[in-house]
């Protein structure tokens, strides 16, 4: 999350979630959790303010001891101050809990960030912790307590999935997802960084719309600049930050990176049975769970083939950041600093852009469905392909809106700085798509064409074919 000045942009229902548990009249615990870098601590932080009866930050590879004395001075800092040295976790959390007792403020939040980080090895952190809220702070109706992590496995099994003396105890949970289009650029006027929305586009193809990421661009540069700058010059503030993403995450990387490298291998994705042979094959009774976890912090959708409903579930890479290393960054083998800018006229990367604008788009299916005027109709999102028969092309669409209001949208997407202009082939293989699909699905429903490309499209006959347009503008909206 960034602001300027004292606006923020973009987060305003996670406020608001936060705000009404902090001025509720019964004891709430907020968990909030996401990604590495998306903006977890600057949301609750800037969200109160100064406003916290208590507030800790775990240490990243602190031992039990300097934890403990770590959340001594916390405690004094916030008004304790001939508070002792803690032996163990439940004495810290008694010391918490007479802290908080003595405290004026009507409202006592209490929040501790980088909660996983406490959790050191033979701690026993959590027994303390979840003792502290059921035993105590569950029975105050002046308590909200705010915890995140970006240790996203721990949150998510220990917390908001606790099968132990947690279970059931959250009381509001917030996944703090990326930017929109819409909000990167919000934010990249806030900057002084003068990029049209073609550009921007293409940064979030990049970088995704994770604010620190966005952050780091530096005024009057290019675009490939940029991107130069920041991943593969020697000292990019970006080179290592892959390396660090899933150490982050999880506690144990290993096995949610095989994943991704699986999935990086099939850009329209691999089903389960496909992930546990490449991937995991001696781990495969956890896979449902790493899958899981991987679709929570965004880096992985969950999706069904048009018909499939009961089987055929694909799991597809999306997060752009992990995509784009898996294409460029990891095959800049001869460290090549400007390899972006080198890259500007080569097929490799155009191809990449077709897909990755197709992963944008994915990612902004809300503002398709608002462009087409069908917001608020009831829509699966799905893709469909069929393999080549009777001496007619095979067709594949990766994007199938079925909406219930019997209209079924192929989307086309199509990434040109030009708006795109459909000659006869062109429009010949979007009329093979429409008919197969009507034909293999048995549908009832009418079949129409979406294109979705970042000008428009040039009105020639061609252009009979398309029902609907969707632009770049509609994406930022």
């Amino acid at each position: 999350m960034i602001t300027t000045e004292d606006n923020m942009i973009g987060r305003e229902r996670e406020q608001e979630i936060l705000m009404e548990a902090a001025t509720a009249r019964e004891p709430r615990f907020v968990a909030v959790y996401g990604r590495r870098r998306v903006g977890k601590t600057f949301l609750v932080r800037q969200t109160f303010r100064d406003s916290f009866a208590f507030r800790h930050t775990g240490m990243a590879t602190g031992s039990m001891p300097d934890q403990l004395k770590s959340f001594q001075g916390s405690l004094k800092d916030f008004g304790y101050r001939d508070c002792p040295l803690p032996a163990d976790w439940i004495e810290a959390f008694r010391l918490l809990r007479e802290l908080l007792e003595r405290s004026r403020k009507r409202r006592k939040v209490v929040f501790i960030d980088e909660l996983p980080w406490l959790d050191t090895r033979k701690s026993r952190f959590l027994p303390a912790f979840e003792h502290f809220w059921n035993g105590w702070a569950s029975g105050r109706k002046d308590v909200c307590l705010v915890v995140c992590g970006s240790a996203t496995s721990w949150i998510l099994n220990k917390v908001i999935r606790s099968r132990g003396g947690l279970h059931n105890r959250v009381t509001d949970r917030i996944r703090l997802d990326p930017f929109s289009l819409g909000e990167c650029e919000r934010y990249a006027k806030s900057r002084g960084l003068a990029f049209d929305r073609f550009q921007i586009v293409q940064l979030y193809m990049v970088f995704g719309g994770v604010p620190f990421y966005w952050s780091q661009l530096k005024p009057g540069g290019s675009m490939s600049g940029c991107v130069d700058s920041l991943l593969f010059a020697k000292r990019g503030a970006l080179r290592g930050e892959f390396d660090e993403l899933f150490r982050s995450l999880f506690r144990r990387p290993e096995p949610y990176v095989r994943i991704v490298e699986a999935l990086g291998t099939r850009k329209s994705g691999l089903t389960r049975e496909e992930i546990a042979r490449k991937a995991a094959p001696d781990d495969s009774g956890h896979l449902t769970g790493y899958l899981a976890e991987l679709e929570e912090c965004g880096f992985v959708r969950k999706y069904e083939a048009f018909g499939k409903r009961a089987k055929g579930a694909l799991h597809q890479l999306v997060d752009p950041f992990v995509l784009f290393h898996y294409a460029f960054v990891r095959q800049n083998v001869r460290g090549d600093e400007r390899f972006w800018s080198h890259s500007l006229r080569r097929p490799v990367r155009t191809a990449w852009e077709g897909i990755a604008f197709e992963l944008v788009c994915l990612e902004h299916v809300d503002r398709i469905k608002a462009a087409l005027g069908v917001s608020g109709v009831l829509t699966t999102v799905s893709s469909w392909s069929c393999p080549p028969a009777d001496g007619r092309p095979g067709a594949q669409v990766d994007l199938v809106l079925e909406r219930d209001d019997r209209v079924v949208d192929l989307c086309e997407m199509k990434f040109s700085p030009e708006a795109v202009r459909l000659d006869g082939k062109a429009a010949e293989n979007i009329r093979n798509k429409a008919e197969r699909f009507g034909e293999t699905t048995g549908t009832r429903s009418a079949v129409h064409i979406v294109v979705v490309t970042p000008v428009g499209l040039v009105r020639n006959r061609h252009a009979e074919e398309v029902q609907n347009v969707v632009t770049m503008s509609d994406l930022f909206r």
